[in-house]
């Protein structure tokens, strides 16, 4: 498990973009569960829809990017710390149901592949047991400023 100290350590977002509470279970390499905690007392609540409140759907996929960013950083070398994940696409978005106050979202991201610091997963969002969200997503985690000042000099 990886508490919310550590996913503040990997990941560079804060309140309140920060949208992972915990990580319960990964496999570097191949899979990541990760939890989001619903509240109504997150900001988007307030516009999206006032006295019918849902999470929005895109905040679900960043949800699964930033738990998928993990998994990026824990199956890289450890120079990789401290650089940026950039989303770079979706494909085959779903949303299956509304995610509501209240509501835990369960995110496992599968590695589809790797190639260098580019990375392909599926991601799945959950409450409870039913499926609420998928999608596969593309990211790449930046090259290091310590790489760049290298290559300056050169």
């Amino acid at each position: 498990m990886i508490d919310i100290k550590e996913i503040m350590n990997i990941m560079p977002h804060r309140y309140p973009f920060l949208l992972v509470d915990r990580i319960e279970s990964m496999k570097e390499g191949e899979e990541v569960v990760g939890l989001k905690n619903v509240s109504i007392n997150e900001p988007f609540f307030a516009g999206h829809f006032p006295g019918s409140p849902i999470m929005p759907g895109v905040l679900i996929i960043e949800a699964m990017a930033q738990v998928g960013g993990i998994l990026a950083f824990r199956s890289g070398p450890k120079e990789w710390s401290g650089s940026l994940v950039y989303f770079m696409g979706m494909d085959k978005v779903r949303f299956r149901k509304p995610v509501l106050p209240g509501d835990q979202l369960r995110l496992r991201l599968t590695m589809m592949r790797q190639k260098q610091r580019v990375f392909k997963m599926r991601g799945e969002a959950y409450v409870e047991d039913a499926l609420v969200a998928e999608a596969e997503l593309m990211a790449a985690i930046e090259e290091s400023k310590q790489a760049e000042t290298s290559a300056d000099e050169s």
